[in-house]
């Protein structure tokens, strides 16, 4: 098994992978990315969205999709993780660890003061898992998001 940047090569793959976890997540209907839009996302001149996958005997069975947040209380960078999957098949096999690893360190190369991500709250495995991790849970804190008409109004 390996853990590495996202190629080109692996788009296809990573968008695969994303609609499994839109299934999961009982949110099929509601993922609507391409290949075209993940690789001009990824692969642009200053591009706003980064990835890794991992990797067994050469097929890419897992990913980490992220991009940076900023900390105005820290002053510093951090990493905000979009997406972590692992094919059920995989899952104990170290994969999910060694991808969000690969972040950790990518936070320590590059001085980040934090790694941060949701979880669905029905979600109590990878809950579980992110806790064994010893990550802590901002349960104070609530998600709000503006979509569709609401965004369009409100920035008309």
């Amino acid at each position: 098994m390996s853990i590495r940047r996202i190629a080109p090569a692996d788009v296809p793959a990573v968008v695969g992978l994303v609609q499994e976890l839109a299934e999961y997540e009982k949110a099929l209907d509601q993922c609507h990315l391409t290949a075209d839009q993940l690789h001009a996302a990824l692969f642009r001149d200053s591009p706003a969205l980064f990835g890794h996958v991992a990797e067994v005997d050469g097929v890419v069975v897992g990913c980490a999709l992220w991009f940076l947040n900023f900390s105005t209380w820290e002053g510093v960078h951090g990493i905000y993780l979009e997406d972590l999957y692992v094919q059920p098949a995989q899952r104990g096999s170290g994969l999910g660890r060694a991808l969000l690893a690969a972040l950790a360190q990518e936070c320590v190369t590059q001085g980040y003061a934090r790694l941060e991500w949701s979880v669905l709250d029905w979600n109590e495995p990878s809950i579980g898992f992110y806790r064994a991790l010893g990550a802590v849970g901002m349960d104070e804190w609530t998600t709000f998001r503006l979509t569709g008409e609401p965004l369009a109004s409100l920035g008309a």
